[in-house]
């Protein structure tokens, strides 16, 4: 993360399920300081009851924006102007728009187009051409990947008598995980082949920002994995080289098709 990126997170009350709220902070803040949080939508609206909870917790700001015409989402239109604001302000480095809603594909555009850096956040029902106009877009899926359970514990003394105790557990979830498609497994190769050297070697974090370029939604985690190189090694057609890094405490990873 760059802590100077300051990023503006603008969130789609009627699109979007308040239950990621806590997920989705902490994955934007890996990308930057979230400096403006707000949220929009029609506050009067019993259906946004959830998310009234959380605002606190999460230090997001509630924009009422009411409902003018039946059918027609009003809630859009506010959050484009605000964006807007917000751009010429020259406040921040970044925007995470966070919508599964395809009516902000142009506002991403333009963003883009004036500099700055664009996360889409949404759920996998999200149109493609709101995705392809980020620079990377994050599926909120994803990001719930645990449960807090209550589980009763049977003990007994040295007696032979019961006593419960409750504990607490945390479990991860049953996600269905998307198969490595031959698609998938291309778009590695061929960046791979795109990165390399003279010798085939690729530094993978070339790789991993070229792939993000080329398909913005591309995430390890939608497959199961939490980082690109556990990915890549369980595909079995490449090979991975760790060398040492003069200048940190950290290896160098580096990846090449096998022969």
């Amino acid at each position: 993360m760059e802590k100077d990126v300051r990023i503006a997170v603008l969130i789609d009350g009627d699109n979007i399920p308040s239950a990621y709220v806590t997920e989705m902070m902490e994955e934007i803040a890996k990308y930057g300081n979230p400096t403006i949080k707000r949220i929009y939508g029609d506050w009067t609206n019993p259906k946004l009851n959830k998310w009234k909870k959380l605002l606190l917790q999460n230090a997001i700001t509630p924009i009422q924006q009411y409902g003018y015409t039946v059918g027609k989402n009003s809630t859009d239109s506010a959050m484009i102007i605000d964006a807007m604001d917000i751009l010429y302000s020259g406040k921040v480095n970044g925007f995470c728009i966070v919508s599964s809603d395809s009516d902000f594909t142009r506002l991403a555009t333009r963003l883009r187009e004036a500099g700055m850096a664009v996360y889409g956040m949404g759920e996998k029902k999200t149109p493609n051409p709101f995705i392809v106009a980020c620079d990377k877009f994050i599926y909120i899926e994803i990001l719930k990947q645990e449960e807090e359970l209550q589980e009763e514990i049977v003990v007994r003394d040295s007696k032979g008598q019961a006593k419960s105790k409750t504990k607490t557990t945390r479990k991860v979830k049953k996600n269905t995980y998307e198969k490595i498609t031959p698609k998938v497994i291309r778009l590695i190769s061929n960046t791979i082949s795109d990165c390399a050297d003279e010798d085939g070697w690729a530094f993978l974090g070339d790789v991993g920002g070229l792939i993000q370029k080329k398909q913005p939604n591309f995430d390890s985690r939608i497959y199961g994995f939490l980082k690109l190189t556990p990915l890549i090694n369980s595909i079995g057609k490449f090979e991975i080289e760790r060398r040492e890094n003069q200048r940190g405490r950290f290896k160098l990873i580096y990846v090449r098709r096998k022969e």
